[in-house]
């Protein structure tokens, strides 16, 4: 298995994820030719797409996903709160396929594990995704860690993860008040402190590849993030995902020896 984020921050998000023979794409906040512009920098085909999943309906996900999905008749798979909303705002998709975010799925070869997270959007789910027994963990937007989140992203082999705000940065912006408590709120997204936190309570005993994500512009620097990951990810492969750039194809292998009973368990939600 293996990914590359088209892109990743506050005004845009979009990963793709492939074993070879099923490729599909997270969510896409990008206009088509910003998208065909980057899917031509990773030497990808978004003819070639197989699914396009949307994890909720706020428009740095779901912005280009209907365009993309008419233009190259590729099927959309949400929730039904998600495809409700996006039904309210910018009419329905033309193939549409609905799932449970409390049931795995396939699609194709890959496996698809839907993780409900606490944000404000209707139904929104996260993805850890699964292939000859890799897995990699998909987790942004959300504002506090369950216990449902730890179970579901133990024993990850990599993971795309949020870093939004730093908390200084985001009381000094000159973000309305109620913009900055949406966001610092338990269903907002987490800050860089509060994902630091989530590893530290993880099971990262297989975690090789960490793709920090979803850094807002305005209330966070790349510099704190990488100060963080040198710091508590020590050992792991570390990336920070830009709005304006993609992040080159990485591979996701499964560990060729024995994983500890709790990332076993994890993987066993496939």
């Amino acid at each position: 298995m293996r990914c590359a984020l088209i892109g990743s921050g506050s005004a845009g998000n979009a990963l793709l994820v492939s074993t070879g023979q099923t490729t599909v794409l997270v969510d896409s906040g990008y206009s088509i030719r910003a998208f065909e512009e980057r899917a031509q920098a990773l030497e990808f085909d978004p003819g070639s797409l197989d699914a396009i999943l949307v994890t909720h309906e706020h428009d740095d996900h779901l912005g280009g996903v209907l365009p993309l999905s008419r233009k190259y008749g590729t099927p959309v798979y949400w929730t039904r709160g998600t495809q409700l909303a996006c039904a309210e705002r910018h009419g329905a998709a033309a193939r549409a396929c609905e799932f449970s975010p409390h049931a795995a799925f396939s699609i194709g070869d890959l496996e698809v594990l839907p993780v409900p997270v606490p944000h404000d959007a209707r139904e929104p789910a996260q993805f850890v995704f699964g292939h000859e027994g890799a897995r990699m963990g998909l987790l942004t937007d959300l504002g506090s860690i369950t216990p449902h989140v730890l179970a579901a992203y133990a024993g990850c082999d990599a993971m795309v993860l949020e870093f939004n705000h730093d908390p200084d940065l985001l009381a000094a912006s000159a973000y309305p008040a109620t913009l900055k408590r949406r966001i610092a709120s338990p269903f907002g997204h987490l800050s860089n402190a509060q994902t630091i936190d989530l590893l530290q309570r993880l099971d990262t005993s297989r975690l090789r590849r960490l793709v920090a994500a979803h850094l807002s512009e305005r209330t966070n620097r790349p510099e704190i993030v990488a100060e963080c990951l040198a710091t508590h990810a020590a050992g792991i492969a570390a990336d920070i995902a830009r709005q304006d750039a993609v992040v080159p194809w990485f591979e996701v292998f499964a560990p060729s020896v024995p994983v500890s009973g709790c990332a076993r368990e994890g993987a066993d939600a496939f």
